[in-house]
């Protein structure tokens, strides 16, 4: 029956959307208690902890032998976070990009996807049609790397362009901690049904794991970058909703999958190289529009555009392969 999984995949969005938030207060603050910075804060716990449901969907479909899964999760989330979630940001209000954004970050995110496609090519190529531990140190590596920029922005003055405003929840140590546990436990549950979901589902209308992975799961673990980047866009702050979604993107590939495959070796989709050159030109396409028009501006044509094709890559996908 079609209804379960569906049931299992609205259960275990809803458990990682609330469980990331009850994770990130609880631990913030705690944090918060033992005089940690809010800038601290921010760059660690908030950032790591928005991130938790790609990374729990991953680590459960890696081990659960859904790797097709798991890999699509983190590639569709790209896309969806560029053509769709920017789209529907500049939709709702023009985004300027601050200067750094433009000529660092996005840069920097083009690279990841590159070194992903160069890694799954190289694996496909051999024979192994796996991402390696060794894979995973190295995408973990350029991770430190990235983080590293990211404090030296601070230590510099600067303010990163997808640091939220903070605002640490002050409650007891008893609720802190009760939040943190139930964060991590709902995160499992969560990732748990999720994946469970897409599997049966896959099988239900015999589409591919693949499949499932770019679309419902990606953009279902999107959500939080969704909503984040649209209440931006509505308080007219460019600079968080290009920035968060841009910091998803590093994060997606050089924390989550890194982190992933070096726990554990996860299998690379046969065809996913064609969705790793969609992510490229996606991240391209935007480059693009920031130096097409008006220097460093999504405007509502552009992210028009960015959503027309969002939409074309979804019939593509369903229709064509």
């Amino acid at each position: 029956m079609i209804i379960i999984p569906l049931l299992l995949l609205v259960l275990g969005f809803f458990l990682l959307v609330r469980s990331s938030d009850w994770l990130i207060d609880g631990t913030s603050s705690v944090a918060k208690r033992f005089h940690v910075p809010d800038l601290t804060i921010g760059l660690t716990i908030i950032a790591f902890g928005t991130s938790a449901p790609e990374l729990m969907v991953s680590l459960i479909a890696a081990f659960t032998g859904s790797g097709d899964l798991s890999v699509a999760n983190i590639i569709g989330s790209n896309i969806a976070n560029i053509l769709l979630i920017l789209g529907v940001a500049a939709v709702i209000y023009p985004l300027t990009v601050k200067r750094s954004t433009t000529w660092k970050e996005i840069p920097f995110s083009l690279l990841a996807i590159i070194i992903l496609g160069v890694m799954a090519l190289d694996s496909l190529r051999t024979g192994s049609a796996t991402f390696q531990r060794s894979d995973g140190i190295i995408l973990l590596s350029f991770f430190v790397l990235f983080m590293v920029y990211v404090f030296d922005m601070v230590r510099s003055g600067s303010r990163p362009a997808d640091l939220k405003d903070i605002e640490v929840k002050h409650m007891k140590v008893k609720k802190a901690v009760f939040l943190m546990v139930a964060g991590i436990i709902g995160l499992a549950l969560g990732g748990r049904a999720v994946v469970s979901g897409a599997v049966v589902l896959a099988r239900t209308f015999g589409f591919s794991e693949r499949l499932i992975g770019l679309t419902i799961v990606a953009i279902g673990t999107s959500l939080p970058e969704l909503v984040t980047s649209a209440v931006a866009a509505f308080k007219h702050r460019a600079d968080i909703a290009v920035g968060n979604i841009i910091g998803s993107n590093i994060f997606n590939i050089f924390w989550i999958l890194g982190l992933t495959a070096t726990i554990r070796p996860i299998s690379v989709p046969v065809d996913i190289l064609g969705d790793i050159l969609v992510a490229i030109g996606a991240t391209l396409l935007l480059m693009l529009f920031l130096f097409v028009g008006p220097r460093r501006r999504l405007d509502r044509v552009k992210g028009s555009l960015l959503l027309a094709s969002y939409f074309g890559y979804l019939v593509y996908l369903v229709v064509v392969r």
